[in-house]
């Protein structure tokens, strides 16, 4: 596995652990009620405006994984989606470039 291989898969592991340490945290603090979560990311202007940027930062790594897993028929790459949302851009995105950096022997 390449040094650049290991990044990737190094910020997807973060990206899943450090965000879901927050929203976990949150879930016991407040119950796990999903929509008071979403309700809290709206709490003002500057939380409303990450949310978007990150919704937005989503449909386009969506949208890229999609096209490419098609044109190329690898379709290992379409476990970024779920993680994506599920979990959010800091693991999808580093999840995607780990295994379409793989799938070719490309760096």
């Amino acid at each position: 596995m390449t040094p650049l291989r290991l990044v990737w898969l190094a910020l997807a592991v973060w990206g899943t652990i450090h965000p879901m340490s927050y929203f976990l945290q949150w879930f016991e603090e407040n119950s796990y009620d999903l929509m008071a979560m979403v309700d809290a990311w709206h709490a003002n202007a500057a939380t409303s405006g990450l949310v978007w940027d990150l919704t937005i930062a989503a449909a386009a790594l969506t949208i890229w994984v999609v096209v490419e897993s098609i044109q190329q028929r690898r379709w290992i790459g379409l476990l970024a989606i779920p993680a994506t949302f599920g979990i959010g851009v800091s693991c999808g995105l580093p999840l995607y470039l780990f295994l379409r950096s793989g799938s070719d022997g490309r760096s």
